[in-house]
């Protein structure tokens, strides 16, 4: 279940100004503090988001990353095992194994 953060409107009670609350996606926001019924809004979070930094991390994670090269040509620069380090566009069975990185 998320945690969502509210704020008082007003000054605040023993939790403080803000406080965080777990509860379902499905339940409706509160309108009201659980401890002493004042008036609270729902604020929006701060997310963080990892993207992967570098052509390992891609391939530790399972990707695919294809660059051109030439016409036609690519360079997978995150080959695993017995992919082809080069993909020729005319020839199909130089295309990435990806059977083998997706699964079900």
């Amino acid at each position: 279940m998320p945690v969502y953060e509210y704020e008082h409107l007003g000054d605040g009670c023993q939790q403080g100004k803000r406080f965080e609350l777990q509860q379902s996606m499905k339940s409706d926001k509160l309108t009201a503090c659980p401890d002493c019924g004042g008036e609270v809004k729902r604020l929006i979070s701060l997310v963080s988001v990892n993207t992967p930094k570098g052509n390992s991390d891609l391939k530790n994670l399972g990707f695919t990353k294809l660059v051109k090269r030439d016409d036609g040509i690519y360079e997978n620069v995150t080959a695993t095992g017995r992919e082809s380090r080069y993909w020729d566009a005319g020839k199909p069975e130089t295309r990435p194994d990806l059977k083998s990185k997706i699964s079900d």
